[in-house]
């Protein structure tokens, strides 16, 4: 039996994490999550985890009272992520909380020695090169739970040695897919948020229509399967079916197919390398009838080449593009700024910030720190 922490069982990741839990041989020790603490609460008497976490201190205050009839620990802040990820006796801890916020649980849960199943891409577009250092040194397994790199972790499997000649990361094109740039100027909140194929977050719902969400993938990847990008292609696949794919020296390619359903990378993620029955419909083929396949448009998504930009430089500049878009992306949400705004806002802050390489954690925070700064000034 596998001991679990979920960090952000709340959101879209971990609801889902918590309803594959039936399917597989898992306790749950810790869960976390920033304010819904009335759906926490309903998950930690479900469960009866060891510890429990509210990153808002108010929340957390809130939520002691509430499970004070039982004997679970109620945590707050960063100090309260840091502890469910390092201290809560978890095998395997599923990062699943949105943004920057996640790299130092997830580099305390690495130096604690647990595996991490990971849904917080920012924690390796942000700090890739010391997160996989480290994971090295732990001997940790970084097990993706984003459906595009659990395709291709799944799909690696048959190198057996070989190196990797490409990886072919899929994207969705998101809800704007064929608007010009010009088109996209005015692009609305509501619109934004209405993905095609995928139910998610507000964040990586808006992610997705710049396509930076894809960019942050790229980087991700980058630093995941250690290849360089120019060995990365993206391809716009509207029906996500293909989830992504691999290619070897010899030209096969090797792809996972499946219906857009982010419980099977998540099970996979914490069963690995077994493979159980899953709650997620099987695909059919003849029902889907056909795949289609397309460039993207780097006019339409200037995010795209930003992300690009970011990964070739590498360094600081994932910190940078990331907390930018973080803070930009809060500011369309509020209305602050229009939709073409994002990808500008995260533009000057990687034009403004002066680079640094040979990073540390201190760099990595005050690039996030200097980016956001800049987009709220």
């Amino acid at each position: 039996m596998k001991k679990i922490a979920i960090l952000g069982s709340t959101g879209s990741i971990g609801t889902q994490t918590v309803d594959i839990l039936p399917s597989i041989d898992a306790e749950v020790v810790a869960l976390t999550t920033n304010r819904r603490i009335d759906l926490l609460e309903e998950q930690a008497r479900a469960l009866h985890p060891k510890m429990v976490c509210a990153f808002d201190e108010t929340a957390a205050a809130d939520l002691k009272v509430k499970l004070a009839d039982t004997e679970i620990q109620v945590l707050g802040g960063m100090d309260g992520l840091i502890a469910c990820a390092a201290e809560s006796g978890a095998d395997i801890v599923v990062t699943a909380v949105v943004g920057m916020v996640g790299l130092l649980p997830t580099l305390a849960a690495i130096d604690a020695g647990k595996d991490i199943a990971l849904a917080n891409k920012e924690t390796l577009v942000c700090a890739g090169e010391l997160v996989m250092r480290a994971a090295r040194e732990k001997g940790v397994k970084i097990l993706p739970v984003d459906s595009e790199h659990s395709a291709i972790f799944q799909c690696a499997q048959a190198a057996h040695g070989n190196p990797l000649s490409k990886i072919i990361l899929t994207a969705s094109g998101g809800p704007f897919f064929g608007k010009t740039a010009e088109e996209m100027r005015s692009v609305t909140r509501e619109q934004a948020l209405k993905h095609p194929n995928w139910h998610m977050g507000a964040k990586i719902t808006i992610d997705s229509a710049t396509m930076m969400n894809k960019g942050l993938e790229l980087i991700e990847a980058m630093w995941l399967y250690d290849v360089p990008p120019e060995q990365i292609e993206i391809v716009i696949h509207r029906e996500s079916i293909v989830h992504s794919a691999v290619e070897f020296a010899d030209g096969a390619v090797i792809a996972q197919l499946g219906l857009p359903d982010m419980r099977l990378p998540i099970q996979y993620a914490l069963t690995y390398p077994a493979r159980v029955p899953c709650k997620v419909p099987h695909l059919s083929l003849a029902e889907i009838a056909k795949l289609t396949f397309f460039q993207p448009d780097d006019k339409a998504f200037p995010a795209l080449g930003l992300a690009w930009q970011a990964a070739a430089q590498k360094g600081d500049r994932g910190a940078v593009l990331n907390g930018a878009n973080e803070a930009a992306v809060g500011l369309f949400l509020e209305g602050r700024i229009g939709f073409t705004d994002i990808a500008a806002c995260v533009a000057h802050a990687l034009d403004t910030i002066p680079y640094r390489g040979n990073i540390t954690l201190d760099d990595v925070l005050a690039a996030d720190r200097a980016a956001r700064e800049i987009v709220l000034a």
